[in-house]
């Protein structure tokens, strides 16, 4: 049992309190993150004469041989350490003696551990965020070949307008386009170094934490020692944050599986990213999407659980906050995955425009613009959509649609019907004459399509 405490204790620790106690199955993640932090300390502790300069080289030496040895397989973090931390300094003094003992000077786990942590995050955040800005380059060029593609959009799974699949595509570009300005916010917040906060009072030794906070590339030190040690706000947002991710993923994921049923056919899902059935010959499920939208619950029961373990917890570091970690890695991974794959399948997934246009043809979808169009005739709009109403089950009676109607059916609910409502109701009219910026229309589509390149240029 490899421990960096001990002389105040006279017997040995039980084993299952040692193992129930350790971290090391999980925290070994940050090796990396560790190393990195234990270099800028040592330099830090060298530009301050707490070490001599010779001791800070034969640190960082012996530091960057760890992890070079651990990366090519020819040393292994086992159980006999504690954590991440007892795993490198016990290496660290085995390379080079006792200068390796030196290297604690000025910390404490507590702060190197809060380090680790936000190193950890912050480097996850820019991973995440390339991952999205994918994702949202895929959805682009989909908005770009389907600026033309007509289908229903829906209000309660209900047709409601005609619309495009690049504008239902641009919903989905809008709110990954926010999670990324979120993963940005986090990362900004929380970009304070928490290091040479010690156990939680700070210590004795000159340390310079500015410097310390620059050598890692930190907006700067952190403000208050008891707070540096135990906030876990930014693990907190991040989970909210992917929590986020994971329900906007859900949502197109669940849109696919509806589009892909026999019922809708709007989308034929690539064979790499179904899967069948072990009885059913002729089945093609979509697995992945709804593996993405189940796996959603588990990054919210991260979150939950942060929040619980959080709640009760009194100033400054107690133990429960080694919780963090594994549900905190889990979902990570997990969003990431996700991401991943989602991008994948949209990259992969063909769609039948003809099936979808066909479909926005036959549910009503241009009654609206019927009604707006007998406003425009001087009917006042109340009777309008009666008017509209009546027509609608006149035609579901009939099995037929409004543009099915000779003109004189439809003066049979209104003298205001003309020739000219053929043209005013088809849903190439009723697209394109939306013009306000957002709505769907070719020209409104070709302008939020070119904000949107600009913004995945410039972010």
């Amino acid at each position: 049992m490899a421990q960096l405490w001990g002389g105040r204790f006279t017997k040995k620790t039980d084993e299952l309190v040692y193992n129930f106690n350790a971290s090391i199955s999980f925290d070994q993640r940050f090796l990396t993150e560790d190393i990195t932090g234990s270099i800028a300390h040592a330099t830090m502790l060298a530009k301050c004469n707490v070490i001599e300069e010779e001791v800070k080289d034969k640190i960082i030496e012996g530091l960057k041989g760890i992890l070079e040895d651990v990366n090519a397989g020819k040393l292994e973090i086992t159980s006999e350490y504690e954590d991440v931390h007892s795993f490198v300094e016990a290496n660290l003094i085995d390379r080079i003696g006792d200068a390796g003992k030196k290297l604690h000077t000025g910390r404490s786990r507590n702060d190197q551990v809060a380090l680790d942590m936000r190193l950890y995050v912050r480097n996850e955040i820019k991973e995440l965020d390339e991952l999205l800005k994918e994702l949202l380059s895929t959805i682009l060029n989909m908005m770009e070949a389907n600026i033309d593609t007509v289908m229903p959009g829906f209000t309660h799974l209900q047709k409601a307008q005609p619309v495009t699949l690049a504008h239902h595509m641009g919903a989905y570009f809008e709110m990954f386009k926010r999670d990324r300005l979120r993963l940005g916010d986090i990362f900004n917040r929380m970009n304070y170094c928490p290091l040479g906060a010690g156990a939680l009072a700070g210590t004795t030794y000159p340390l310079d934490r500015e410097l310390t906070a620059s050598l890692l590339e930190f907006n700067g030190p952190t403000l208050n020692s008891m707070d540096s040690v135990s906030d876990r706000d930014y693990v907190i947002e991040l989970l909210s944050a992917m929590s986020t991710i994971m329900m906007h993923e859900s949502r197109l994921c669940e849109e696919i599986i509806i589009w892909n049923t026999d019922e809708y056919k709007f989308v034929d899902i690539d064979d790499t990213y179904s899967t069948g059935s072990s009885i059913m010959p002729q089945k093609k499920n979509p697995d992945i999407a709804e593996l993405i939208r189940g796996k959603t619950g588990r990054v919210y029961g991260a979150l939950m659980q942060m929040l619980t373990t959080m709640k009760g917890i009194p100033l400054a570091y107690n133990k429960d906050m080694q919780e963090d970690k594994e549900l905190t890695f889990d979902a990570i991974d997990t969003t990431k995955g996700c991401v991943k794959l989602l991008n994948g399948m949209l990259e992969s997934l063909s769609f039948r425009k003809e099936v979808m246009e066909k479909s926005a043809t036959g549910g009503f979808t241009n009654a609206t613009d019927a009604a707006d169009y007998l406003v425009k005739k001087g009917v006042p709009f109340r009777d309008a959509h009666g008017i509209i109403g009546q027509l609608v089950l006149y035609c579901i009676d009939k099995k037929c649609a409004i543009d099915d109607l000779s003109i004189e059916e439809l003066k049979k609910f209104s003298e205001a019907f003309d020739k000219d409502v053929y043209n005013e109701i088809s849903l190439t009219t009723c697209v394109d004459k939306r013009l306000t910026i957002g709505a769907p229309s070719r020209e409104s589509m070709a302008k939020v399509i070119e904000i949107e390149k600009d913004y995945l240029k410039n972010n």
